[in-house]
């Protein structure tokens, strides 16, 4: 029994020793090993992996994509010279372990301060060149495209890939504001006042055109109407004229019938004429004997 205890103690050494030798790389991971502090080697593809206990070690460092994002918005002016808050966030990751230890010692607060600096300079650069309208709408996409591959060709010298740059908000400080509302506010005002009068011009062109349409209708239909009245007497004269011709004594007759009608027809009338007028011709008739009678066929 005595005898087996060093063999066990052996045997436990030995796996303590394995298992202070063998480190494992995950696919989510890149691995360096030191010696000593120093650089020796890099892992960047997941699986199992030894080293020397005590003499060797081994930090991981993180192989997906990570964020940047810009702790406070930044002042930037336009090329009008107006003052913009810019607020942005970036996507990155490391591509090259080896270049990024070397250049940031691999520390992550470090990188994002570098491509943050970077990345601010180069927006400062794209938005002094450009309008607000530019800046805010038109080119809003080709200012982070243009941004995105510029800090990537920098970022690149330390071992990490710029995957995106995103325009978060791009507005007007907040000074600014009250001035833009309010120069914004006489435009529409302008703006409505022009379109107020266009419309009251075009209110009365359609006003006077439906006042000149109803002139010409109207002359149109007084104009007919004359036309159809003249055929009418001129019908009425025509059968008047075929009347006396057919009998001009009973015609006479027939007229003065109706006009003593039209005249006598309210009591209360009064009328001071000569007995001998040409009015009372029939009235002094004895009879009708006297008169013409229509001849046959006659209406």
């Amino acid at each position: 029994m005595k005898a087996a205890l060093p063999l066990v103690a052996l045997l436990v050494a030995a796996l303590l020793v394995l298992s202070q030798s063998i480190y494992t790389v995950d696919q989510r991971q890149y691995a360096i090993k030191f010696q000593l502090g120093e650089f020796i080697d890099a892992k960047t593809d997941a699986g199992l992996y030894f080293k020397v206990p005590l003499l060797q070690n081994v930090k991981f460092y993180d192989k997906r994509i990570l964020l940047l994002d810009a702790p406070r918005p930044d002042r930037i002016t336009t090329s009008e010279k107006k003052p913009l808050n810019v607020d942005f966030i970036a996507y990155w990751r490391v591509i090259d372990v080896r270049k990024y230890y070397q250049s940031v010692t691999g520390d992550e607060e470090l990188a994002k301060q570098r491509l943050a600096q970077t990345i601010r300079a180069i927006l400062g650069q794209e938005i002094n060149k450009r309008t607000i309208h530019d800046a805010i709408s038109a080119e809003r996409d080709k200012i982070m495209t243009t941004t995105r591959q510029r800090a990537d060709a920098d970022a690149k010298q330390i071992g990490v890939e710029i995957v995106d740059v995103r325009l978060r908000r791009v507005e007007f400080p907040e000074e600014v504001l009250a001035q833009v509302y309010q120069r914004m506010e006489s435009e529409r005002k302008r703006v409505a006042n022009q379109l107020r009068s266009q419309g009251a011009a075009e209110s009365e062109k359609i006003r006077a055109d439906a006042d000149r349409q109803r002139e010409v209708i109207l002359a149109d239909a007084y104009r007919q109407a004359q036309k159809t009245k003249g055929e009418g007497d001129a019908k009425a004269a025509a059968i008047y004229a075929a009347a006396y011709g057919q009998n001009p004594e009973f015609y006479a007759f027939y007229r003065s019938l109706e006009t003593y009608k039209a005249t006598f027809r309210n009591k209360s009338d009064v009328m001071v004429l000569d007995p001998n007028s040409e009015f009372f011709q029939y009235l002094k008739q004895s009879g009708a004997g006297k008169l013409t009678p229509p001849r046959a066929g006659a209406k």
